[in-house]
């Protein structure tokens, strides 16, 4: 299962109101080797990922390992109506199960403070409008960041539990040995000064 999952290609969810906009995103990162599904609104990429805005009760409980298709990367318009790249990205954020997928927004409009709040807010990239091919390149490193990342919460996870297995587990002699040699050194010292003293007196 492992191998196969190695020859899958990255998935990016592009997100974007404009018909024209969507069918270039979709061409560039078919070119680049990645697998694409596009949505046309902020609501539709939440519905996909499993975080529906409309039901505001109902907690956020979704896990991107749960999708048919694990989302690698989220690339999203910033102006579209109803909810606005920027929404969009808080949403994704705010969701303990989702906030470690890379966000880049995109935007026609070069405006230093909105792609300020954007960065600030987590996005990992803002290209501006048109984006280009070359742009492409700049998506695998921030996947393959968030996949170690994963990888690394995955491992501390798995070394924690080993390290209480070890601690619990009466047939792992090397560290009872271990232990026992540090109970007999502390032993030795506290009777070495009570030899000196009762030769002293």
């Amino acid at each position: 299962m492992a191998a196969v999952a190695t020859e899958t290609p990255f998935h990016v969810l592009a997100v974007d109101d404009s018909v024209l906009d969507r069918k270039l995103i979709e061409r560039l990162l078919k070119t680049s080797s990645f697998q694409v599904t596009t949505v046309d609104s902020g609501s539709k990429a939440l519905e996909f990922l499993g975080l529906l805005p409309d039901d505001e009760d109902s907690p956020v409980s979704v896990h991107a390992d749960q999708l048919e298709v694990a989302v690698n990367l989220i690339i999203t318009d910033y102006c579209m109506p109803g909810m606005t790249g920027y929404d969009l990205l808080k949403k994704i954020k705010e969701s303990s199960s989702l906030r470690d997928i890379p966000v880049v927004i995109m935007s026609s409009e070069n405006i230093p403070s909105r792609i300020n709040r954007c960065l600030e807010e987590g996005a990992d990239e803002f290209f501006l409008k048109p984006v280009r091919l070359s742009d492409m390149s700049k998506l695998k490193p921030h996947i393959l960041k968030s996949k170690c990342k994963e990888h690394y919460h995955q491992e501390q996870h798995e070394q924690g539990d080993s390290k209480s297995n070890e601690g619990s587990n009466p047939t792992n002699n090397s560290s009872r040995d271990s232990c026992n040699s540090r109970k007999r050194k502390a032993a030795d010292q506290e009777t070495l000064p009570q030899a000196i003293r009762s030769r002293h007196s």
